[in-house]
């Protein structure tokens, strides 16, 4: 058998350097070492951060069956998994621990030449795990003595087998060819497309046992490849053998269950009352419970449960609670917010119909989309944008722009059988479309700022109606999802605005709605500020 190179250290039995007798890599023979070399290499390490900085791992009982599990053996001698889905609530000790099987892959996985990476959605992100490993190996002279560090490219060379390990987001990766032989994706929730974690994935396929290890929370987009990765694993862990390569690991409160209980917090995070502090994630909830935009936040960092929207602005439970048959609203007075967003994207108008004796009203929406596009929208979006034209919920307009022309006519057609009082609109992109809607249609137009003096109040006026069930809707499909994507964001005073900038999808709708809802209000003798619009 051909003889390979050496790693010139060797763990013993008892979880130290024997020098005395090297081990060959195992890429020589092609057999993967046991889960308890992992185990003794990992408890050879020392801890980088906290009260704990400088003591060697002591893996926990169930960090220990993750270990074993991640690096189970198969009949032939390879590893079972190629891919790892470890989902843990934060402070759980995950970052530490993905380091600590980054720097195995780098040193003493028995691989010639491995590539191991550490990547996240953003520079900061990824340099988290690789900043972990890099102190480890400065925490331990033998490894220090085999490895070299370079801190500004975010990259570690283990001399002996001339392997290297580097950080790489997905902001900065294009310029590099992969061969990867083990990756630990950080926070996968955050990633904006699924680029690298594919191209890292597809790099793999010359390593005869690559492992990717993704580490991270549960997220609230569901289009999103960790909402993929996360379905795949749901069912592999019910028939593992649909994918034996595949190990879903993965601590979460179930779905419904009280987010306040202890009970519950126990069940999610497995080192709650050890180095997890029970006292931290009692602060954080009772903040929560006492502001209802922190909620989502708390459920998804500290339990792993998914949610609709970054931060719970509305839930959708309580906008579907608002669905009620359609009215006949012909002669009825209304106010129309339009958002026209790009003209490759989905605008939209919204009318409200208050009603004539009573603080409640009614919704109807109008959204459109260029033709043109649609099928590459429908697949890379995966949003069903062509069951809601068959639906007659979409329009799409000819081309691969939208023609404001036709929202023309859909304004035209409102005013003919409305009593349209007032169209507020953001002024961006619009000048043109409102010229001819007042000068030839007739139609008069307001033109709303579209920041938080502006927003604030028409915003709060839209949550106090769907939670009070006076807003009525027909559960307009596409409605619905823009208010699922919602996100806000506050200022400094407690003023509040819908954030497309944080929003993962489309809120057109809502953000039409809200301006709707502005002018209602102002016409109802709303106090609203007298600088947030101006007619044109």
């Amino acid at each position: 058998m051909p003889q390979g190179p050496f790693i010139p250290k060797k763990l013993d039995g008892r979880g130290g350097w024997n020098r005395k007798a090297p081990t060959r890599l195992q890429g020589a023979t092609g057999k993967a070492a046991p889960p308890e070399d992992a185990l003794r290499f990992i408890n050879r390490l020392t801890h980088t951060k906290g009260a704990a900085a400088g003591e060697t791992f002591q893996l926990r009982p169930w960090q220990t069956r993750i270990v074993k599990q991640i690096f189970k053996k198969r009949k032939d001698g390879l590893r079972q998994y190629r891919t790892v889905l470890l989902m843990l609530p934060r402070k759980n000790g995950k970052t530490e621990l993905a380091a600590a099987i980054a720097l195995y892959g780098l040193v003493a996985d028995g691989e010639t030449g491995a590539e191991v990476y550490a990547a996240a959605a953003d520079r900061d992100q990824a340099s988290l795990v690789f900043g972990v490993s890099a102190q480890m190996i400065r925490n331990d002279p033998q490894l220090d003595g085999d490895c070299y560090i370079v801190d500004s490219y975010k990259r570690i060379v283990h001399r002996p087998s001339g392997s290297f390990y580097r950080a790489i987001s997905a902001e900065a990766y294009s310029k590099f060819g992969f061969n990867a032989s083990v990756v630990v994706y950080d926070e996968l929730h955050a990633a904006q497309s699924r680029e690298l974690f594919d191209v890292l994935a597809t790099s793999m396929g010359a390593r005869r046992q690559p492992l990717m290890i993704i580490i991270t929370t549960a997220g609230y987009d569901r289009h999103s490849i960790l909402w993929e990765l996360y379905s795949h694993a749901l069912k592999v862990r019910e028939n593992p053998s649909m994918d034996p390569t595949f190990l879903p690991l993965i601590f979460e409160a179930p779905e419904g269950a009280d987010w306040t209980s202890e009970a519950v917090w126990k069940k999610a995070n497995p080192a709650l009352g050890d180095f997890r502090s029970i006292e931290e994630m009692r602060i954080a909830c009772q903040r929560a419970k006492e502001i209802p935009a922190q909620e989502n936040n708390f459920r998804r960092m500290y339990l792993n449960q998914w949610t609709e929207q970054a931060s719970r602005w509305i839930a959708l439970a309580d906008w579907d609670a608002c669905r009620k048959p359609p009215p006949d609203l012909r002669g009825r007075r209304c106010y129309v917010g339009m958002d026209l967003s790009s003209t490759k994207d989905l605008s939209a108008l919204v009318a409200v119909f208050p009603d004539e004796h009573g603080p409640g009203f009614d919704v109807r929406p109008q959204f459109f989309i260029p033709q043109d596009n649609l099928v590459e929208r429908v697949r890379r979006d995966r949003v069903p944008y062509d069951q809601w034209l068959r639906d007659e919920s979409l329009i799409a307009t000819p081309g691969n722009v939208i023609d404001y022309e036709r929202i023309r006519v859909t304004l035209r057609e409102w005013a003919a059988t409305y009593d349209v009082r007032e169209l507020a609109f953001d002024p961006w992109n619009a000048t043109d479309l409102v010229t001819r809607l007042m000068e030839q249609d007739g139609i008069p137009c307001v033109a709303m700022r579209q920041g938080f003096a502006a927003l604030s109040a028409p915003t709060k006026s839209l949550e106090q109606m769907i939670l009070s069930k006076r807003l009525r809707h027909d559960g307009h499909p596409v409605l619905r999802w823009n208010i699922s994507n919602i996100a806000v964001e506050t200022d400094a005073t407690g003023n509040l605005r819908l954030s497309k900038k944080v929003s993962t999808e489309r809120i057109d709708g809502a953000a039409a709605l809200v301006m709707a809802i502005a002018r209602l209000d102002a016409n109802a003798g709303v106090a609203v500020p007298e600088y947030s619009v101006t007619v044109v």
